[in-house]
């Protein structure tokens, strides 16, 4: 009885032994399938992957203006408005595409177009309160935003994370994981590096330019010539990055909101001394021609 105990435990050991393998084996299978394979969760599993996105901080304008003219408050109060507002649009851009881009991709798809918006409307603000008053000097320092908790502005690698198995891409959007470089883009799967940004001709869509504004015309005329070369030689420094929408969201958009900062300007400035042009806002959007 006593040598037959012996024999029972060790074939009680090797059974229970060989049920926590098979049980461990199955743990590492399940596991490495659900590291290479996505979730159900779609976003929500790829800012888990990618150790959440952050969050888009930008400097308090309102708190930096003078006292605003009675007649100015509607304008300046809307324009106010309307930088919250950009700031919840990039945050759920932020959000939409975690994983996605190149190394600048949160840079160039998202902080950039962002501080083009608040160059325009911070002017906005200022041109407002400068028609009754002294217009404020120096506002557009305030228009650059920044990533933290969780990624860094130039689209770092985030806070660090379980990379899924095949992500060897780049450190996008907040680590940006799951996404294979960008070099493969073809068609409109990103910056293909063909054709040249086309831009409406503001110059000859402009009334009788009063002398007294001819000059400051003719400098912002020149600054949009400036801009579309910067435009073009971006398209061309970025060949083949960016997901389907690179072009529009990191060059065409920001480019975009220059030529309506800039046109605005010289509507104004011919409005100061006659009839300020209506409609040219409609001239801002560029193409691009391949």
């Amino acid at each position: 009885m006593s040598r037959a105990l012996p024999k029972y435990n060790k074939r009680r050991v090797a059974i229970v032994g060989g049920a926590a393998a098979l049980a461990l084996t199955g743990a590492v299978v399940v596991n490495s399938a659900l590291a290479g394979e996505p979730g159900k969760g779609g976003a929500a599993d790829a800012r888990t992957l990618a150790a959440g996105p952050g969050t888009i901080t930008c400097p308090d304008v309102a708190s930096r203006l003078p006292a605003v003219p009675a007649s100015a408050k509607a304008e300046v109060d809307r324009n106010l408005a309307l930088l919250r507002t950009q700031i919840d649009e990039a945050n759920t851009r932020l959000v939409k595409t975690v994983g996605q881009g190149g190394p600048n991709f949160v840079q160039n798809a998202i902080l950039g177009p962002l501080k083009d918006k608040r160059v325009s409307t911070i002017d906005r603000i200022a041109l407002s309160i400068g028609r009754q008053g002294t217009k404020p000097q120096g506002l557009d320092a305030l228009a650059g935003c920044t990533l933290g908790a969780g990624g860094t502005g130039a689209g770092g690698t985030g806070g660090a994370a379980t990379q899924a198995p095949g992500g060897q891409g780049n450190a996008g959007n907040a680590g940006g994981n799951g996404n294979r470089g960008n070099g493969g883009n073809t068609g409109n799967a990103g910056n293909t590096g063909v054709g040249t940004i086309a831009c409406p001709d503001v110059a000859s869509r402009l009334p009788a330019v009063p002398a007294s504004a001819k000059a400051e015309v003719d400098r912002n005329l020149a600054l949009l010539r400036t801009q579309i070369d910067e435009a073009n030689t971006r398209l061309v420094k970025t060949v083949g990055q960016g997901g389907p929408n690179f072009v529009q969201n990191a060059i065409l958009g920001p480019l975009k909101d220059k030529r309506v900062s800039t046109i605005d300007r010289i509507a104004l400035s011919i409005g100061r001394q006659g009839t300020k042009p209506q409609g040219l806002d409609a001239l801002a959007a560029c193409t691009l021609n391949r």
